[in-house]
């Protein structure tokens, strides 16, 4: 297994091959088909984004309610689908 550290160079990313096994370690950005929209429309106003988008991963994730007395449910991937129009 390959360990990797987010932001990823653009060495890191070329070395990559499907089926690769990665361990990654940093900030891992989370996001859906909202926060994509926003991040398009700050590109094309040239304005700052809230985070560095460069080398950087974001995990499609689909949350559940939290459990009474937590502050998130579980965190499950989810399709990629809805965001290809922003890629």
């Amino acid at each position: 297994m390959r360990e990797l550290q987010l932001p990823l160079s653009n060495e890191d990313i070329a070395s990559l091959r499907a089926y690769d096994q990665v361990s990654l370690s940093g900030t891992l950005y989370v996001g859906r088909d909202q926060v994509h929209k926003q991040l398009c429309k700050l590109i094309e106003e040239e304005k700052t984004l809230p985070f560095p988008l460069q080398g950087q991963a974001i995990y499609y994730m689909g949350p559940s309610p939290a459990p009474e007395g937590a502050l998130i449910g579980s965190c499950g991937p989810t399709t990629s689908a809805r965001m290809d129009g922003f890629t």
